[in-house]
């Protein structure tokens, strides 16, 4: 709950419609690694214990905190709220997520470290006068969002916070991962190759320690079961060929059984 940022019920407060939702002054084109790893996190975020309409995710979307500067925002990489969900309605979709309106916030944001971006990113950056906080002072002070996490691909290294009291904690991560008891999902590395680019990145694992496959990955999957079963098949039928045969070469016909 944003209670603390809220205004008195007779100031009109504006909703997403009336907010910008892009900044054509500050574009912030994403690269291409922060396309595909926030898709490779939103694939695999498929928490089993929750019905789709308590889970909404975002990616690169503005999230507008503070009431009392309601033009103010930040823009995740990714990030996770519990107990809404996506519209239904493609006129509804939103445009931002605005605090006010939504009422809850983030259960879980997710930054991706860049040179530009890194000392705001870990609460490293003052605050300056009359300016907008910075990510961590958002997230750790202002929506105390429970979980925060980044990753930083140059070194591959994963660091996680929980919000504990008025700070975050950083979180010991065994093996490069982390269990979100709420989601019965985790949150680690892997290695390998995801839409046709190899290295190591952040995505979602079961309770077996199995990483969740994405759309494109589960098709791939089933194309394999499918090959593997008719080669399968096809050896099971070469099989009875050749027992057929032997029984011929016996004067034993095989269709009399």
């Amino acid at each position: 709950m944003v209670q603390d940022n809220f205004l008195p019920r007779q100031v009109p407060l504006p909703t997403m419609y009336d907010l910008p939702s892009d900044n054509p002054e500050d574009p912030g084109v994403p690269d291409e690694f922060h396309i595909s790893q926030p898709r490779l996190i939103d694939d695999t975020c498929q928490p089993p214990n929750l019905p789709p309409n308590q889970v909404f995710t975002a990616i690169d979307l503005n999230l507008y905190y503070d009431a009392r500067h309601p033009l103010w925002y930040k823009r995740p990489d990714w990030f996770l709220v519990l107990g809404t969900a996506r519209a239904r309605r493609q006129q509804d979709l939103r445009l931002s997520y605005v605090t006010w309106q939504e009422v809850l916030v983030p259960f879980l944001v997710v930054e991706l470290l860049s040179p530009g971006t890194e000392a705001e990113d870990l609460g490293q950056t003052l605050r300056e006068v009359n300016q907008p906080p910075t990510k961590w002072q958002v997230y750790e002070q202002l929506l105390r969002v429970p979980y925060y996490v980044v990753y930083d691909r140059y070194d591959n290294q994963f660091r996680a916070f929980r919000h504990v009291a008025t700070r975050y904690e950083t979180i010991a991560l065994p093996n490069q991962r982390l269990w979100f008891e709420e989601l019965q999902l985790g949150l680690g590395i892997w290695q390998g190759i995801y839409r046709d680019t190899e290295g190591a990145w952040l995505r979602w694992y079961d309770a077996d320690g199995n990483w969740i496959p994405a759309p494109t990955e589960q098709v791939e999957q089933e194309r394999q079961r499918a090959e593997a079963e008719r080669q399968r098949a096809e050896a099971e039928r070469q099989r009875a060929d050749r027992l057929a045969a032997q029984l011929r070469q016996l004067g034993i016909n095989p269709d009399q059984f």
